[in-house]
């Protein structure tokens, strides 16, 4: 049986959509087969085909702290959190470590962007927009002080974060973790999916019709908590959270696969990882969402793995009644799932005729697809499952009692860093970035770009035909992640493709592709949405097109919590590894500096007008992009293939002191408590650490946090630590400048980058600079930050 310290239970939920403003409201009108889907009142429909949505009504979204402040998407997140926490006995944590906030999205502040673009462009609606900004006044709301971030895997993002809950409280990186996700029905997603043709003129019937789907809009949250933390403060638990799986398609960046390969497997490791048996599944909320290839993908997929272990299985699709709700989708149904479980109720999907019900057994045999009504059923374990663009695929298991779960199995695992892949303003690549390294290159222009040519491409055997369907993040990516497996000289095959995974770090994601989508239906209406430039708005595509480029079909997640995504991609891919899941991941940090971003920088008034240097007490600093992929395995692979080893990931740490999103002032301690936790991680002391690859970007509000730091922490050890400081040359490339230190720190330990500059802090302030060699490092503290207080951590080690 698995430890009391690493049980997972569920102690609060909280839920809004359009058939309810709270849990007990939204379960009585499931019970009662209600549906949320009315015509919309919030868009424009002219000469669009379908005019059908699931919106919610609530009255006090605006009742929050500072409502201005914070997009819709963020209000129904709170409220739903508020909720939870309540329902948890839980209260303000007080900047608590110990506390996460997890939460997954598919488009953030979309109605922000569409408010700043139709409205004379205010800078105060630019921190509402990215995802990065939901978790963050979460946790600013709580006092969460813990890890804070964001899932970005689009329709998916709920589950996932749900899932990351509990691997972190299983690392032993949490006590409470508030998980869930949201989504606002807007303009752009409503575009979007009509462009696709992928809406139902008269309302999604998944399973049945599956003429398409219906939008939703809400937030689900479930407080997820250690068991022992739970027992220790007497909590009340609706139940245990077992296991999850999660893999990628690579097949498709808006169609599953038609055999349903990849959702089998999730579904499998979902089980697997909860130590049941399939038989113990006593339902299913599924993903339906009213297409014919996500439905009968998934009929396939059921059939595929319950077989004759469990021919009965009760399955059934929500969205008829909240619609898709997108990123929020699978934290909503994970609170249906939850309550079905606790009440022994299976819920239906709504619409079916006789007739319909005829066909239907035709293609499913003896499953209970339950129809139009709820039923009584004795359930021991539940499961929840989405699929997203991007071709992920997550599944998760809900149980009444505990199970022998397996965690952390490869703990004692050392992990290699053994391949690099690197895009950014000096290069394309490894070599290139050296060798601008060791000619002192710096930008020559205050807005600094990556370019990808075709070189690149025929370089890496990419195909024209493939280069033409990705938009300039989804390059970067796929050129960065290709890198990093030619230069591990590691084989994607079809055996080993689903022992590796891709963990995308990033700042904005799709922010700009999401504008450039605003800007096109603005203009022509909404009817006229572009099916090309759709999926490019959802913040994973860049890793989902990686996917399809190399075959891999593992652990497949995009996190998005500003520059620190970039080291967190590290971070819990070492947890993804040590927990047995896969033997190799690829850890990336990929943003990009379009006109756009450029612009908002600009509105914020921290753009520099020419190049600054690290410290150098600037207003502003200069804007950068890229992609910087590393690929980390296990060092029993790495040595079994005879792979180059770079240097090992030893450990990792955050560290977060809550200010408002935007800012970071007042929150530099936080910086400590992420330095000494993955110093912690790593089993050393201060007295190890030989070097820092930092975060300065010549902006002195971000500098000066660095500097005070590194000064409480170090002490007078500092005045002789070499500092090295990678934007001085890429500029303020946030989640890619970010790995890119990292890979610095890489480079340097394997003296493959002989020498560099480094800067010296002395204790009044003052700092002074010089040239370091490498030959004598042998472990170096790798460290980023966020708006809103989030601070990250890496160690590496020779």
């Amino acid at each position: 049986m698995i430890s009391n310290d690493s049980r997972c239970v569920v102690t609060g939920l909280g839920v809004i959509c359009a058939v309810g403003n709270n849990v007990e409201e939204t379960w009585k009108n499931a019970l009662n087969s209600v549906s949320g889907i009315h015509q919309t009142t919030s868009v424009d429909t002219d000469k669009c085909y379908a005019n059908l949505a699931a919106e919610v009504h609530c009255d006090t979204l605006d009742a929050i702290d500072a409502p201005e402040e914070k997009d819709r998407v963020s209000k129904l997140c709170i409220k739903a959190a508020n909720e939870a926490l309540q329902d948890a006995g839980l209260g303000n944590f007080a900047d608590d470590q110990r506390v996460s906030v997890i939460i997954g999205s598919c488009v953030g502040g979309v109605i922000s962007v569409e408010h700043y673009h139709q409205n004379g462009k205010n800078a105060n609606d630019i921190p509402k927009m990215p995802i990065a900004a939901i978790a963050s006044q979460v946790a600013e709301t709580c006092g969460a002080g813990g890890i804070v971030t964001n899932v970005a895997n689009a329709c998916a993002a709920g589950t996932i974060s749900i899932a990351l809950a509990c691997d972190l409280i299983r690392a032993g990186k949490a006590d409470v973790v508030v998980a869930g996700g949201a989504d606002s029905f807007a303009a752009v997603p409503y575009s979007g999916f009509l462009s696709l043709h992928a809406l139902d003129e008269n309302g999604c019937s998944p399973f049945n019709h599956c003429n398409g789907i219906t939008l939703g809009e809400g937030a689900g949250i479930v407080i997820v908590e250690s068991y022992a933390h739970a027992q220790k403060r007497g909590a009340k638990t609706y139940c245990e959270i077992l296991g999850s799986g999660i893999t990628s398609d690579a097949h498709h960046i808006t169609a599953p696969r038609e055999d349903a390969l990849c959702l089998t497997e999730a579904m499998n490791r979902a089980v697997k990882n909860s130590g049941i048996q399939k038989s113990d599944i006593g339902y299913v909320n599924a993903h339906g969402t009213g297409t014919g290839k996500n439905d009968n993908a998934e009929i396939t997929a059921f059939t595929k793995f319950f077989g004759e272990e469990n021919p009965t299985v009760s399955v059934s699709s929500t969205k008829v009644m909240t619609g898709h709700c997108l990123g929020a989708a699978g934290a909503i149904e994970a609170v249906f799932s939850i309550k079905a479980l606790t009440t022994d109720t299976v819920l239906p999907t709504l619409h079916y005729s006789a007739e319909d019900s005829e066909a239907l057994k035709a293609k499913v045999g003896k499953m209970d697809f339950v129809q139009n009504v709820p039923h009584a059923k004795a359930l021991k374990c539940v499961m929840s499952n989405n699929v997203a663009f991007g071709g992920t695929n997550a599944s998760i298991v809900f149980s009444k009692e505990a199970a022998n779960v397996s965690y952390q199995t490869a703990k004692d695992q050392k992990i290699a860093v053994t391949g690099l892949g690197i895009v950014c303003p000096l290069g394309n690549s490894k070599a290139a970035f050296v060798s601008a390294i060791e000619k002192d290159m710096k930008p020559e222009s205050a807005s600094i770009h990556s370019t990808i040519s075709l070189e690149d491409y025929k370089e890496l055997g990419i195909k024209m035909a493939f280069y033409r369907k990705l938009d300039n993040l989804g390059q970067l990516q796929t050129v960065s992640g290709m890198r990093a497996l030619q230069d591990a000289n590691f084989k994607v095959s079809e055996e080993n493709a689903k022992e590796i995974g891709i963990i995308v770090g990033t700042s904005e994601g799709g922010l700009g592709a999401t504008y450039d989508f605003e800007e096109l239906i603005t203009n022509l209406g909404n009817a006229q949405g572009s099916a090309f430039k759709f999926p490019h708005t959802v913040y994973n595509a860049a890793g989902g097109y990686l996917s399809i480029c190399s075959g891999i079909k593992g652990y497949g997640v995009t996190i998005t919590t500003g520059p620190v995504s970039g080291l967190d991609s590290i971070g819990y891919s070492m947890n993804v590894i040590h927990d047995g899941q896969e033997k190799a991941m690829m850890a990336t940090g990929t943003d990009e500096n379009l006109p756009i971003i450029t612009e908002f920088a600009q509105k914020l008034n921290f753009a520099a007008d020419q190049v600054v240097a690290p410290y150098s007490d600037s207003e502003g600093c200069v804007l950068g992009d890229g992609s910087v992929s590393i690929l980390l395995e296990t060092e029993e692979q790495a040595k079994a293939r005879d792979a180059k080893i770079y240097c090992y990931a030893l450990g990792y740490g955050n560290g977060r002191k809550n200010v408002k999103f935007g800012k970071i002032e007042g929150s530099g301690e936080a910086l400590d408590n992420a330095i000494q936790e993955a110093l912690k991680d790593s089993g050393l002391s201060i007295d190890d650490i030989d070097a820092v690859c930092g975060f300065a970007d010549g902006f002195k509000k971000v500098d000066n946090i660095e500097k005070a730091s590194l000064i409480r922490v170090f002490g007078d050890k500092i005045a002789s630590m070499p500092v090295f400081e990678v934007k001085e040359r890429v500029g303020e490339g946030r989640a890619a400048s970010a790995t890119l230190a990292a890979a610095e720190a890489a480079l340097l330990l394997s003296s493959e980058l002989k020498s560099e500059k480094a800067y010296f802090i002395a204790q009044d302030g003052s700092v002074s600079t010089k040239m370091v060699e490498s030959k004598d490092l042998k472990k170096i503290l790798v460290i980023s930050f966020a708006a809103g207080g989030s601070y990250s951590a890496v160690v590496f080690g020779k």
